[in-house]
């Protein structure tokens, strides 16, 4: 684009400025620090350290596992009621799931009972020797963890039909027996008892989740 140049006259010059302004001089770019290439792993997936009994070292009992006398599933609350272990995994199971257990090397049972508004379930979570064992207790599961009674829940599920799930994670199988706390079966289309019964599942993975991230995290920040 031309430039016009106003003459000592004040009218501007036919002729266009044949030369362009000179640039600013612009500052010199402040020194910047080296980059660092260190690079942070994440934490390993915390299933890493479920499935493998040499990483998995953490303590385990009922106070690691359900630490919370009240804890809250998908919006419900519920309170516990009681704990307790096991090394003899046949003793806190009822039906066909104790041959199961001694068949795949059960290790040790832990279990808990929380409960509200007339409904209970005792979650179970038993510790095998692989994650191919737990996942053969799974494949082959057959009914059930016995139902733990305590505090405000008296016996319950032991001579009627009750709601009940089953799954494993890693080396760990977990079992949930739900039912009505006054006796009442748990029949296909009892919806409150199934739901009662899917969130102590939902409470005992997440609880295991949970215990193989902290691992995780504490390797990772020892690194």
């Amino acid at each position: 684009m031309a430039v016009a140049v106003v003459s000592e006259s004040g009218g501007p010059d036919d002729e266009p400025s044949q030369s362009l302004p000179t640039p600013e001089e612009l500052p010199s770019s402040p020194s910047q620090p080296e980059p660092s290439f260190e690079e942070e792993l994440p934490p390993a997936p915390p299933q890493d350290y479920l499935k493998n009994p040499e990483k998995d070292q953490a303590p385990i009992s009922t106070g690691t596992l359900f630490p919370d006398t009240t804890i809250t599933v998908h919006g419900r609350e519920y309170r516990r009621a009681a704990v307790d272990s096991t090394k003899t995994c046949t003793d806190s199971s009822q039906g066909g799931l104790g041959a199961v257990l001694k068949e795949n090397d059960c290790r040790q049972m832990f279990r808990a009972t929380f409960h509200r508004d007339g409904l209970a379930f005792t979650l179970g979570i038993a510790v095998l020797g692989s994650e191919k064992d737990a996942s053969a207790v799974k494949a082959g599961y057959e009914p059930n963890v016995e139902s733990l009674s305590g505090g405000d829940v008296p016996g319950y599920c032991r001579t009627v039909v009750c709601r009940t799930t089953v799954n494993a994670l890693g080396r760990y199988a977990l079992f949930t027996i739900a039912g009505h706390t006054d006796g009442t079966p748990a029949g296909d289309g009892d919806e409150p008892a199934k739901q009662v019964a899917v969130d102590g599942s939902t409470y005992g993975y997440s609880r295991l989740i949970d215990r193989g991230e902290r691992q995780a995290a504490a390797d990772a920040a020892a690194s």
